[in-house]
């Protein structure tokens, strides 16, 4: 009995240290390696109205590839972004609607001269909603003088590159006085397809990109203006000189030139540029 009792406590004993041997094993095991999650970046780009889905398109594509990069785009009238970009505002990428603003940041030192890049050649349309009886077809933009357009939609041409490609188009062809009393002006060229949409304008001269998108190619009809009626509309971008992340700008200008970004700007109507699209 005795040798018994000795000998139970000693198995006892033994199957602690097992345990505690074994526990010890455990959390000196390195275990299955774990990567850690990449850490986020958040690319800001201040982006013309008239880009608004084909870079909404665009930009959900580039995640796919880029789960690490967050891209946020504001949009709005290139005139505006340029005086927010002139004091430095917090973006990486500017996408214009045209290659003066670009430059003018180039001149500023605020981007570099390489940091250029002509991404498309943008059109204008007339465009009427499906109820008018308008015949733009046949007439084009004398249709605009018909007593039944009390209100004509066209971007301030004072900061919105189209609004100035609206303005040239009617000069040439000396309708410009004639809808003087007529025109209702957008803040942006995105706000000018919005007040024709909504009818608060009875046509509006807008962006062949915003005519072809989701929201207004069913609602409406458009008739393209010739591009002899006003200057080639280039519209260029650039990486700023102070981005926050300009390896990620980077990234998204080079797919926005690639094949993949190229064929998500022709189905909005953004011609592809006849020169090089990035600057010597």
């Amino acid at each position: 009995m005795s040798a018994r009792r000795c000998f139970a406590p000693a198995i006892l004993l033994l199957c602690a240290a097992s345990v505690s041997s074994c526990r010890k094993e455990q959390s000196a095991s390195p275990g299955p390696a774990t990567q850690p999650a990449p850490q986020q970046q958040e690319l800001n780009i201040a982006a013309a109205a008239d880009l608004k889905f084909a870079l909404d398109e665009a930009a959900a594509t580039f995640r796919q590839a880029h789960p690490d990069i967050d891209v946020r785009i504001t949009y709005g009238s290139s005139g505006n972004f340029f005086s927010q970009l002139s004091n430095k505002a917090p973006f990486d990428l500017f996408f214009s609607a045209d290659i003066g603003y670009p430059r003018k940041l180039i001149d500023q030192g605020l981007a570099d001269r390489g940091a250029e890049f002509i991404y498309a050649v943008g059109r204008i349309v007339l465009w009427i909603p499906n109820s008018s009886a308008l015949n733009t077809s046949k007439l084009g933009l004398d249709a605009l003088t018909a007593p039944s357009v009390k209100k004509l939609a066209i971007a301030n041409p004072q900061h919105a590159p189209y609004g100035r490609a609206a303005e040239a188009a009617l000069r040439k062809r000396n309708l410009w006085e004639k809808v003087q009393g007529k025109l209702v002006l957008g803040e942006n060229i995105a706000q000018t397809a919005q007040f024709v949409e909504s009818g608060s304008a009875d046509a509006g001269i807008i962006a062949l990109s915003l005519a072809l998108s989701p929201q207004l190619k069913t609602k409406g009809r458009f008739w393209i203006v010739p591009l002899d009626d006003y200057p080639k509309i280039e519209q260029a971008g650039v990486v700023l000189s102070y981005a926050a992340h300009p390896q990620a700008a980077e990234l998204f200008r080079q797919f926005i030139t690639s094949a993949d970004g190229r064929a998500i700007l022709d189905r909005y109507g953004l011609e592809a540029p006849a020169q090089p699209q990035t600057s010597p």
